[in-house]
């Protein structure tokens, strides 16, 4: 018997597990795929927004900016890679003149800090690159970038540390309540608990539906990207964003928190589990993104990726206790600024949990902090006495992110190891640079394969079924 099982891997589900560690509980994450931060949390704009864009009074204003101002000390007790950077609304008319003014009355009754707008010299001189048409811009000096899937797995792997559990491979079949134990029916067989919450991302309107009766719906819409070469990396120096319009917030221009730009998203609507990229959807962000910063140049693109955003058909996110199923929690509807929110969403629900009566009492295991070696960002000095302490460190694996054995065999020896190709990048980056694994793959897949003593071809390049290799080509 569990005292609380959350359902779903993605950043609201893992910063709630960590969350939850705080305390001497019994909590268990459950993750249909072969590993964490698989689905919306590893496909997103990595933004970490201000807080000005969501309607005062909404669950969304409250969470984007508790949330804004959780990250910057959570990312540097969990080493994650994060960077407040600023952000700027660009405003080319009147018209969209008179709506940054309305997004920073709005801001500021939201409570987002430092809001002003900038215009002629001051403007271009935050951001040379601007096209000079440009009239005006909203600064938030509080908006930021941050690697939005190592956010979930270092609260993930500190929670564990805790003694929280994760499974994954898990998929929920059925749930029901007996007076007041939740069975929760997987393909891994029947488990028990007090509490659930759902955090399934886009499936979460179906595991909702198997413990209340239907009241929203997912509507999920695909959002495409470029990723352009870190020789960018001077393009801009803030998250640039459009004038928003009723379409949303639009195609925005930014670093991201390893060094490159990222160029995104479009917006349509599409099924669940549609990740694919298409030529309309890249030329519309070309096309949109050359209007704010006209000197990109999309020649320098290494890769395309989509991401799904969980919409939902309610105007705000769904935070909160079933009115229908006591002890039941839904986490759902978390478009953008989701990522942005997680932390402060799992405070909530925490706080509401304890409320029902789970216990408050503090866990002495409870990790609050992690570090990482990164090769490539220590000095020389350090360089020498890494290797000293583990030759493993002087032999480079992937040459245009720098990473090396020694930071992979790290990651294999973390409390969650990554057990396919792109886990392993989600947590050390090789196969991230330029040549997107073209060197070091091959490496990379027979160094797991020995690790967890497998075949090379039962190796997944991600998600399980999604083979890199099938056999040898001569015996």
């Amino acid at each position: 018997m569990e005292d609380v099982i959350i359902i779903g891997g993605g950043v609201c589900g893992c910063s709630l597990l960590y969350e939850l560690s705080r305390y001497k509980i019994s909590a268990l994450l459950l993750e249909k795929e072969n590993d964490i931060a698989c689905g919306t949390t590893k496909s997103n704009s990595g933004i970490v927004h201000a807080g000005y864009d969501p309607r005062p009074g909404t669950a969304m204003a409250r969470f984007n900016v508790e949330g804004n101002a959780l990250i910057e000390k959570l990312s540097a007790d969990l080493d994650i890679p994060y960077k407040k950077i600023g952000s700027l609304v660009v405003a080319f008319d009147e018209t969209e003149q008179k709506t940054i003014e309305k997004i920073l009355e709005r801001g500021i009754k939201n409570g987002v800090p430092g809001l002003r707008i900038f215009s002629g010299r001051e403007l271009f001189a935050i951001e040379p690159n601007l096209n000079r048409k440009a009239a005006s811009a909203l600064y938030a000096p509080s908006a930021g970038i941050i690697s939005p899937w190592e956010l979930a797995i270092a609260q993930a792997e500190c929670a564990v540390q805790g003694g929280a559990k994760v499974t994954l491979d898990c998929e929920v079949k059925s749930i029901k309540k007996e007076n007041d134990t939740f069975i929760i029916s997987t393909n891994k067989g029947d488990l028990f608990s007090r509490y659930v919450v759902n955090a399934a991302g886009v499936d979460s309107d179906t595991v909702s539906q198997m413990a209340e009766p239907k009241h929203f719906t997912i509507i999920p819409e695909n959002g495409e990207y470029y990723i352009l070469d870190k020789t960018e990396f001077n393009l801009v120096k803030t998250v640039v964003f459009p004038c928003p319009s009723k379409l949303g917030k639009g195609v925005l221009v930014s670093p991201t928190a390893h060094g490159n730009i990222i160029a995104g998203p479009d917006k349509k609507d599409i099924a669940k589990d549609d990740f694919s990229t298409t030529a309309a959807g890249l030329e519309y962000v070309r096309k949109n993104a050359l209007r704010i910063v006209p000197s990109i140049n999309f020649r320098t693109s290494i890769r395309n990726f989509s991401g799904i955003r969980a919409n939902s058909d309610y105007k705000d996110f769904i935070v909160g206790e079933s009115k229908h199923t006591p002890g039941f929690f839904n986490i759902a509807g978390i478009k953008s600024p989701g990522l942005s929110s997680a932390p402060a969403i799992a405070k909530e629900i925490t706080k509401l949990l304890h409320d029902k009566g789970l216990s408050n009492e503090l866990n002495p295991l409870f990790t609050a902090k992690r570090h990482v070696i990164r090769f490539k960002e220590l000095g020389e000095a350090e360089k020498s006495e890494v290797i000293r302490k583990n030759p493993l460190y002087g032999a480079i694996v992937c040459r245009c992110e720098t990473v090396t054995e020694g930071e992979i065999a790290d990651a294999f020896n973390r409390p969650l190891p990554p057990r396919s190709i792109d886990a392993l990048k989600r947590r050390c980056s090789p196969g991230m640079g330029r040549c997107q694994g073209g060197f070091c793959s091959p490496k990379v897949l027979a160094m797991t394969a020995k690790h967890f003593n497998m075949e090379m071809e039962d190796v997944p390049k991600d998600k399980t079924g999604m083979y890199i290799v099938t056999g040898k080509t001569k015996l």
